[in-house]
């Protein structure tokens, strides 16, 4: 008799929408990412918007491909060093010269200096 508690639930819903939220960021439809990994759209819907648990190879290469963090939605409780959004940033400020990083840099502490408190 097998005693394994096999009544594990994921909602895998939070994780899909971050891969479309990654994906539509790259600027790909769900028709060209179709296909790239091979699978019909209508499945990839189902994963971005219906919380359909992928295969694991299909899950593994969405993932990476978006450089999406799982580790927020698999272990909430902890703090996440770097997000899926900080991960996505970081890579597109790799692709950045000097030159545009000090305009991206001024913007930033202009916001920052915007949400500190008036006196």
């Amino acid at each position: 008799m097998d005693t394994r508690n096999n009544d594990f639930d994921f909602d895998f819903t939070p994780i899909g929408q971050a891969i479309k939220k990654a994906r539509t960021a790259k600027g790909l439809t769900r028709e060209q990412l179709a296909r790239i990994v091979d699978y019909d759209p209508r499945h990839l819907q189902a994963i971005e918007n219906e919380g359909q648990k992928p295969s694991l190879e299909l899950f593994i290469q969405l993932v990476t491909m978006f450089g999406v963090s799982v580790d927020e939605y698999i272990f909430p409780d902890n703090e996440v060093k770097r997000s899926s959004v900080r991960r996505r940033l970081d890579a597109e400020l790799d692709k950045l010269n000097d030159k545009e990083l000090s305009i991206v840099e001024a913007t930033v502490s202009g916001l920052c200096k915007a949400k500190e408190p008036e006196e």
